[in-house]
C-alpha cells in the first residue's frame, strides 16, 4: 500500500457547507456539512481518483511546491 500527501483547499459556502478540494487532482472534490466530514469525505474521493487513474495507466500527480502569497489591494 502506498501513501501519498496531498494539500487540500477547504472553504464554506454561503450556506454553511464545507467544500474540500484538492488541487493537485483536477476535479477532485467534495463536500460535508462540517469541516471534518468535507475532508473524510475528500479523502474517499482522493482514493477512487488514484484507483482510477491506476486502472487506465496514468500517473498520479506529484506537487513539487505549496506555497502562499501575500496580496495588498
Amino acid at each position: 500500500m502506498t501513501t501519498y500527501r496531498f494539500t487540500i483547499v477547504v472553504e464554506q459556502d454561503e450556506d454553511g457547507v464545507y467544500i474540500a478540494s484538492c488541487p493537485v487532482l483536477q476535479g477532485c472534490y467534495s463536500q460535508g456539512d462540517t469541516y471534518d466530514e468535507a475532508v473524510e469525505n475528500l479523502k474517499d474521493a482522493i482514493r477512487l481518483h488514484i484507483e482510477a487513474r491506476r486502472e487506465v495507466g496514468e500517473p498520479i500527480p506529484i506537487e513539487t511546491a505549496v506555497d502562499e502569497v501575500e496580496v495588498n489591494v
